[in-house]
């Protein structure tokens, strides 16, 4: 049984997943993510959850972060401290085994290029979660470029995701018409840049699509993400599955159980 982990700013989620649906094997469960959310107590919170699911043989780990090979690089919504931490090892040695580690937006998009709405989707597709920020994951036929992170280009003279994230929505208190707007603007500079096939709208917003997407107006085919919030815990079980462990999001391929 493979374990899928997706850490949060505010919680920590992990489920076993059947890789051959994409679906939850088990029900989910969620504990809040410790402040300080340093390695120490947050490798103990995931273990409170790994304690759940006694039979997972290997683990995914989708983390707030830049991740190169299993070091953490950057630290968004997490202790500063994470950054230049070997999170694979750490993980692996307080779990007793195998843990991938990857961005959680690659996770997320990994899990809808291989389930979702990017299912059997050739060119290029860009998957982005909006939350608290504006998280990305590029895939090319399929295949991953990892740690994009697209939601730092600068718009007005600021990170996109300061504008146009699901928490500049309700920080600016925004109606849907005017978030859609800005929304609209930072999709028109990806399509610009990338001249991507498929956009895939993610993150916790995705449940209230129809609030906002009729609202925006591309030329790229704009869809919904068909897994939401589960998105990120699919696709950490499924990194985990494919990748050797300790590799990181450089190792994941989707869209070919058994090939890495």
């Amino acid at each position: 049984m493979v374990l899928g982990i997706d850490i949060g700013g505010s919680g920590i989620k992990g489920a076993p997943v059947d890789l051959d649906t994409g679906a939850f094997a088990q029900e989910r469960v969620r504990v809040v993510t410790p402040q300080p959310s340093t390695p120490k107590h947050v490798v103990k919170a995931v273990g409170e959850v790994v304690d759940q699911f006694d039979d997972a043989d290997r683990i995914g780990i989708a983390f707030p972060a830049v991740v190169v090979n299993g070091v953490t690089r950057t630290a968004a919504n997490v202790d500063p401290t994470w950054i230049g931490t070997n999170a694979a090892d750490v993980f692996s040695d307080a779990l007793g085994r195998p843990v991938t580690v990857l961005n959680d937006a690659d996770a997320a998009g990994t899990a809808e290029v291989a389930y979702g709405a990017g299912k059997n989707r050739p060119g290029l597709t860009i998957v982005l979660t909006f939350g608290t920020g504006i998280g990305s994951a590029l895939f090319l036929d399929g295949r991953l470029v990892p740690n994009t992170e697209l939601g730092h280009l600068q718009i007005r003279d600021k990170d996109a995701e300061l504008r146009a994230s699901d928490r500049a929505r309700e920080a600016d208190g925004l109606t849907w018409e005017k978030w859609a707007s800005r929304v609209e603007e930072y999709l028109q500079w990806l399509e610009r840049l990338l001249w991507p096939d498929l956009i895939i709208l993610g993150g916790g917003v995705s449940r209230k699509a129809d609030k906002f997407l009729p609202l925006i107006h591309l030329d790229t085919p704009l869809v919904p993400a068909a897994l939401q919030n589960d998105a990120g815990i699919i696709g950490a079980a499924l990194a985990a599955s494919l990748a050797r462990p300790t590799a990181g999001a450089r190792t994941v391929r989707t869209g070919h159980h058994g090939r890495t």
